[in-house]
């Protein structure tokens, strides 16, 4: 019998690694034998670990997915699996020869394709990037024109502007005409809509849970699912926010929770 694949996760999003880290203890052949938030930190563990197969997330702090396979020795370079939500870096690179692409949100049955491929890629020839593919993904991701989401939002306290930065923020709520942004144990008043604030901030980080609510993602501790289509989210200082029914699906998706 086999030793088990050594297995590393690459991700910036804690839920997201969560995800997979739960999908691979189901499968008995594979060891994780750690995660990554960056770039950086995925090059180091690379080295250190010396894993059979990576996970790897494309957009990410530090060096992005593409910078991480570009720093690696052509011998050290283990089988790869690209882990991403943008389809543009799939859809036509994948078609060379690349051990396998999962687009978010994906399902248990797809992650569990992805993983027969990497144990048939291991029996049969060693692991190796194409480098025809990383061209092409470099390629798609030098051409895209990222929208350009703010880094702060101002709030009107008395006679003063608060700048209010992106990171900071906890939970935007609507409240009547006015929308409160929530940061720690602080909300401040702003005019603009949730619609308008939904198109400003980065969906990577910002989820429109309910019409008078959006969150951000990092601040969730834990999620509970209620009957009705509906889920509590306990953020990390114990804040309980309920999504809304209708946002049920956006939910799923963005938190990639199962169905």
């Amino acid at each position: 019998m086999s030793a088990p694949m050594r297995v590393l996760i690459v991700d910036d999003e804690p839920l997201a690694r969560q995800r997979l880290k739960d999908l691979l203890a189901e499968a008995p052949d594979m060891a994780l034998v750690g995660e990554c938030r960056n770039g950086h930190e995925a090059i180091a563990a690379i080295g250190a670990e010396r894993p059979d197969l990576v996970l790897l997330d494309v957009q990410m702090p530090g060096p992005d997915g593409f910078g991480v396979l570009r720093a690696l020795a052509p011998e050290h370079t283990p089988a790869v699996i690209f882990v991403t939500a943008h389809r543009e870096f799939a859809v036509q690179a994948f078609e060379s020869n690349a051990l396998d692409y999962l687009l978010k949100p994906f399902d248990r049955e797809r992650f569990r394709t992805s993983l027969a491929r990497a144990r048939d890629r291991r029996r049969t020839v060693p692991a190796t990037l194409d480098p025809e593919l990383l061209a092409r993904l470099e390629s798609l991701s030098l051409r895209q024109d990222p929208k350009p989401y703010v880094t702060r939002l101002v709030a009107k306290v008395g006679w003063r502007m608060r700048f209010l930065p992106v990171e900071d923020i906890d939970y935007l709520s609507a409240e009547g005409n006015y929308v409160a942004v929530h940061v720690g144990k602080e909300s401040h008043l702003t005019r603009e809509t949730m619609a308008a604030l939904e198109e400003k901030l980065d969906p990577k980080h910002f989820l429109r849970a309910h019409r008078s609510l959006i969150v951000r993602m990092d601040r969730i501790a834990e999620v509970e699912p209620l009957p009705p289509g509906e889920y509590v989210f306990i953020l990390r200082d114990g804040t309980r926010l309920t999504s809304g029914r209708s946002y049920r699906a956006q939910v799923q998706r963005a938190l990639e929770l199962s169905t």
